[in-house]
């Protein structure tokens, strides 16, 4: 059959800023998808507790005066969040998430700021996992692909339809479909189990990620670093991606 095949759990937020350290989700979505077909999904609207920046508003929509009138607080929508995702990973079902490093930070992040216990408190100390991020996974496996690897245009590339980009929903259910058509289009990473398929990306990230701060280097910046953790980086410091 395959994991593509399997029960599938997309996740996405849409946030205040592009910093996974310092932005706050404003809203979040996790939709079960098996196939093509949708068996569930939960949505969030928060209250971050900062003002949303207009670009960012520009981005997913969310006025500060909605979020204000119709938010939950941000500590309730990071604490069921965290708990909805602990819950799949505790059952051994994948969460897709596009640019997983991203979103999975910006959770741990919200959870540390409000005194939550963390994703791995809620697994037991076990690393959140299995994740499956097609924005890594595309990334390796066709490396020389010209263009942009935001989602927009790898959904174009695979032909998976995404009708409202940058709305939590909308993104986490094509996150998960698209991932299934990477795994269509290419059979090696179809046949991994999803344990197998979570530590490939953890060194298809790795390698990503050194091989362009030697870019960076080369092109004059002596000192930059590129986090290659993924997909949860709990230690502050200079982004490894910015939002895609």
């Amino acid at each position: 059959m395959g994991w593509h095949r399997e029960l599938l759990i997309g996740f996405d937020l849409e946030t205040t800023g592009t910093d996974p350290h310092e932005a706050r989700i404003v809203t979040g979505a996790v939709i079960e998808v098996r196939g093509s077909e949708v068996l569930g999904r939960r949505e969030w609207l928060a209250d971050p507790g900062v003002e949303i920046p207009a670009d960012a508003v520009a981005v997913h929509g969310i006025s500060n005066e909605r979020a204000a009138g119709e938010g939950s607080p941000a500590d309730r929508v990071a604490d069921a969040i965290a708990d909805v995702l602990a819950d799949h990973w505790k059952a051994g079902v994948p969460v897709v998430a596009y640019n997983a490093a991203f979103d999975l930070t910006l959770l741990s992040a919200e959870l540390r700021r409000h005194g939550l216990p963390s994703l791995r408190e809620r697994l037991g100390g076990l690393d959140p996992a299995p994740v499956i991020d097609p924005y890594t996974i595309d990334r390796s496996v066709d490396r020389y692909r010209r263009g942009k690897r935001n989602l927009e245009a790898v959904c174009r590339e695979y032909g998976v339809p995404l009708d409202a980009a940058h709305d939590a929903a909308a993104d986490a259910l094509a996150a998960a479909r698209l991932a299934c058509a990477i795994a269509g289009r290419h059979p090696k990473v179809a046949v991994l189990g999803p344990a197998d398929l979570h530590r490939r990306q953890i060194e298809w990230y790795a390698e990503w990620a050194a091989d362009f701060q030697s870019f960076l280097r080369r092109k004059g910046d002596a000192t930059a670093v590129v986090d290659g953790v993924w997909p949860l980086r709990e230690s502050a410091g200079k982004p490894a991606d910015e939002r895609v």
